[in-house]
């Protein structure tokens, strides 16, 4: 998962100070994916690449975070350094959504069980704290835990959790399917098996 990451490092690290100046400003306007918060103005000014980078998988993990700068970097004119983070970014596992994926990774078969049962777990999830705790700093940041938890009922805190999934890989679905069969197995098996 580090390779995305040090790719992202290594084309922020490849502006100047007012070309980086001139990306923070183009992403606090730039429009997000449905579901995905924006870096507030005040945090997101002062950093340096490095900070940059964190920030940026924080908040929309490796794959989304990659295609973002790359896109902010064409709209900036920097077409050579979007297509090296481009190429560096997309490895097996790792193709960022809107760029090209390698011919293995074009035939995907039926839908991860997340998405596949996505209603019915909204619906039938009674343990979600336990589900979160098991997330917590894997999968889900300090404020998406807290946005899920702070929700009233299991199917909102459900709700709340599946609008991060956009910014999700295949690893992040598979942590949450293993934090359902820990803690909710009977749930996960009578879904397998409809």
């Amino acid at each position: 998962m580090g390779c995305t990451r040090d790719a992202i490092l290594d084309a922020l690290e490849d502006l100047t100070t007012d070309e980086l100046k001139k990306f923070k400003l183009k992403l606090l306007s730039v429009p997000l994916r449905e579901g995905y918060g924006r870096i507030p103005r005040g945090a997101l000014l002062p950093m340096d690449a490095v900070d940059l980078t964190d920030k940026l998988v924080s908040y929309y993990l490796e794959a989304y975070a990659a295609e973002l700068t790359a896109l902010l970097l064409r709209d900036m004119g920097m077409q050579e350094t979007a297509e090296r983070l481009q190429k560096a970014s997309q490895g097996p596992g790792a193709a960022p959504a809107g760029f090209k994926s390698p011919p293995q990774m074009a035939a995907k078969s039926a839908p991860h069980f997340m998405d596949q049962h996505r209603e019915a777990l909204i619906k039938r999830v009674t343990d979600v704290d336990g589900v979160l705790d098991a997330l917590y700093q894997k999968v889900l940041t300090e404020e998406q835990y807290q946005a899920v938890r702070a929700e009233a009922t299991n199917p909102a805190k459900m709700r709340k959790l599946y609008s991060f999934a956009p910014a999700w890989n295949l690893t992040c679905k598979d942590l949450l399917l293993q934090a359902l069969k820990d803690t909710q197995p009977y749930l996960v098996d009578d879904l397998e098996k409809s």
